[in-house]
């Protein structure tokens, strides 16, 4: 344990996602929920009454705050960079949702601010720690695919019209962007990661039926610098609910789907005499969470307090955020230019 006895938490943000991040806190017993922060003060106020936290409408006034060890950030999206930023000048320890920013030069500003600061930053992609996705990268660490060869991510959600009016920045270009970088950009993670470095993609997206900035159906095709090579599906246009966030791994020697509702039940485990594994794997899976959001975030708040209490580095770092970031940012480029993208992308966004 660290000098403190427990370490404490800021929530900035407390709209859609926000009470993920103050039960998870709440759960965990070296932790302990400070203050909460949102523009709305009615909506800061409720927050803090729920969840018996000081309210602040202004996150500068919440950051000067010195007992508050980490902030959450559960703001909408073209916010997080200035905030993590803000977080980090103030000495503050960052946890940022996805996307971590909307532009790369953003997203290294970031990690250069908590770096130049001496604090750590984790990015929330919470479907890491499913049980399901964790039982997966244990069999590739050890090489029981043998040669990669394809894979796939596949969200298959719904999110009508009601859910953009729920508040004027969704699903616009600069605050939220479309189902890749909301809905998908989890499952983009854990492709990649599983993967390995990309060496170039190519990607159609469209908005197709809801009346939105951004797009709501993208497909896409990479190629990793190992040879393999991935399919990305997104659509948040699903009829009448949604189905499914599936990720699919393919080698010489083993295929694997997870899938469920949010990557959170192995479907196909098979590798070479794997009848009685596959059994086991089978009769331990969880239930389906309540939600799409899953039940990574109590441990992966719990994976940076013991990062920062033993001055290691989190799960996904900043580093490990940027890189799905990059991969939908190519995305789009190929979009807007009708031709390949190589990676890695020159940061030069505005």
């Amino acid at each position: 344990m660290s000098s403190k006895e427990k370490l404490v938490f800021g929530v900035i943000g407390c709209g859609r996602i926000a009470p993920k991040h103050t039960e998870s806190i709440m759960a965990i017993p070296d932790a302990e929920l400070a203050a909460v922060c949102d523009i709305l003060p009615e909506r800061a106020d409720d927050f803090a009454r729920k969840y018996n936290a000081q309210p602040y409408y202004d996150y500068h006034e919440l950051l000067k705050r010195e007992n508050i060890d980490i902030v959450t950030i559960a703001t909408p999206s073209g916010d997080h960079a200035e905030i993590g930023i803000a977080a980090a000048q103030a000495g503050k320890h960052v946890m940022v949702e996805k996307p971590m920013a909307m532009t790369l030069r953003d997203a290294d500003r970031l990690i250069q601010a908590c770096r130049e600061n001496g604090v750590k930053l984790a990015v929330i992609h919470q479907n890491r720690f499913n049980q399901s996705i964790k039982t997966l990268r244990n069999a590739l660490v050890e090489g029981r695919f043998g040669k990669l060869t394809h894979g796939q991510a596949t969200v298959r959600w719904n999110r009508g019209m009601d859910y953009y009016q729920q508040a004027s920045w969704r699903g616009t270009k600069l605050q939220d962007g479309g189902v890749l970088m909301n809905q998908s950009i989890h499952n983009i993670d854990l492709l990649q990661w599983m993967f390995g470095p990309v060496d170039s993609v190519f990607g159609y997206t469209q908005t197709a039926l809801r009346q939105i900035e951004m797009e709501d159906v993208a497909g896409a095709v990479l190629r990793f610098k190992n040879g393999a090579i991935g399919l990305i599906e997104a659509a948040s246009t699903i009829y009448p609910k949604n189905i499914e966030e599936t990720l699919n791994v393919f080698g010489e020697s083993g295929s694997v789907i997870v899938g469920g509702i949010a990557v959170n039940r192995v479907e196909v485990w098979e590798f070479p005499e794997s009848a009685e594994e596959q059994k086991q794997i089978f009769a331990a899976q969880e239930n389906d969470p309540p939600n799409v959001y899953g039940f990574g975030h109590r441990e992966i708040i719990e994976d940076m307090m013991k990062a920062i209490q033993t001055d290691g580095i989190p799960a996904v770092p900043g580093e490990e955020g940027r890189k799905a970031l990059e991969i939908i940012l190519a995305i789009y480029q190929c979009q807007e230019t009708g031709q390949p993208v190589k990676l890695p992308l020159v940061p030069c966004q505005p």
